[in-house]
């Protein structure tokens, strides 16, 4: 698929990079955009990649839906969700590798949502998240119902989606929405090193966590148990995993090729 509206690159240490690319717009998601996102999203288990850092262009990361190009207001606002978010957060958290965000700038309604879908955010110190759906009578959306109460609260995701005011990083880190925040002109360089970190680790193993950790909040702690136990069993029949055993009693630091 050509890509018109994001970047795409997958680098030599398999760190594929995923940019919003309308910055004119402050990567606004557009209808197009979203679907190229899917796209590109789905191609990457096949790509090589073994993590993947997500950013935007320009001066945010994403101020969320386009509305200004969305041709007036649908009848069923929904459908929007059904056709391209919603397949786009599921693609994101069924990703076999880990996903690093670079938050730039603002990440406003659906944007923040997508950004705090990956495993670990950074954000520089200038960005701030905002949930501002009910500024103009919706609910969030994008997964911020399910995100939200998980990483911060139902107290504070509560009083970030019904005040619908912004939340600066270094908010966001204390109420545990995002890993890191680090000064703007660290934040391509920190989350490159980052993501080249992952992407040279045990990726079935990371894999799995994020399965896990995905799973965890709907089962049970027998079920959750039990999971983990199946998980451990195909992580050590990984050649990762016999290599790091080696490695250890070589007294080295183990190389993983991701299998």
């Amino acid at each position: 698929m050509e890509f018109r509206h994001i970047l795409l690159d997958v680098a030599p240490n398999n760190v594929a990079t995923i940019t919003l690319n309308r910055p004119d717009s402050l990567n606004a998601l557009s209808a197009a955009m979203l679907e190229e996102l899917g796209a590109a999203v789905e191609s990457l288990p096949g790509s090589g990649a073994r993590c993947l850092l997500l950013t935007g262009a320009g001066r945010g990361f994403s101020s969320g839906a386009d509305l200004a190009g969305s041709g007036g207001l649908p009848d069923d606002v929904g459908a929007a969700l059904e056709a391209h978010y919603n397949p786009l957060v599921e693609a994101l958290f069924a990703l076999p590798m880990p996903v690093v965000a670079a938050v730039n700038g603002a990440a406003a309604g659906a944007g923040a949502s997508l950004a705090l879908c990956a495993d670990i955010v950074v954000a520089a110190r200038s960005a701030y998240f905002l949930q501002a759906f009910v500024n103009i009578g919706l609910i969030p959306d994008a997964g911020a119902t399910w995100l939200l109460p998980r990483l911060a609260g139902r107290a504070r995701a509560m009083e970030m989606m019904l005040l619908g005011e912004r939340i600066s990083a270094e908010q966001a880190l204390d109420w545990g929405m995002i890993a890191r925040v680090v000064d703007d002109q660290d934040l391509p360089s920190e989350t490159a090193a980052l993501a080249a970190r992952l992407a040279a680790g045990p990726t079935v193993a990371y894999g799995l966590i994020r399965r896990l950790a995905r799973d965890s909040a709907r089962l049970p702690l027998t079920e959750a148990l039990a999971a983990e136990r199946v998980a451990q069993r195909d992580a050590g029949r990984t050649e990762d995993f016999k290599a790091a055993v080696l490695a250890f009693l070589q007294k080295r630091q183990p190389r993983f090729d991701g299998r």
